[in-house]
């Protein structure tokens, strides 16, 4: 069974916008709701069973940062050329990343 999910985004924009702000106090200052979103969808993507609405914003409120960044390093790995985004990923996290 496909999902919808699309026709709740407009009403899971709080729990987006609020999980965004969680991960920029926690340094991922380059975090938005796009990619946010896009990692809620990856991570749902072979879900079979029916999801509710308060289950979708369930999973929004508890995804944790190690989930979405893996999510971005994914992306990132499997973009057309590696190397347009390089250091995509190191600016995201922000001053988190030292340099040897």
């Amino acid at each position: 069974m496909k999902q919808q999910f699309e026709v709740w985004k407009d009403d899971v924009m709080p729990a987006l916008q609020s999980k965004v702000e969680e991960f920029q106090m926690l340094g991922y200052n380059k975090a938005t709701v796009d990619h946010l979103w896009k990692s809620v969808m990856y991570k749902l993507r072979k879900k079979k069973e029916y999801i509710h609405l308060h289950e979708f914003v369930n999973v929004i409120l508890t995804l944790r940062a190690p989930e979405y960044m893996n999510y971005l390093t994914v992306e990132n790995y499997n973009a057309a050329d590696w190397f347009a985004n390089e250091g995509v990923i190191e600016e995201l996290v922000g001053e988190g990343i030292s340099k040897p």
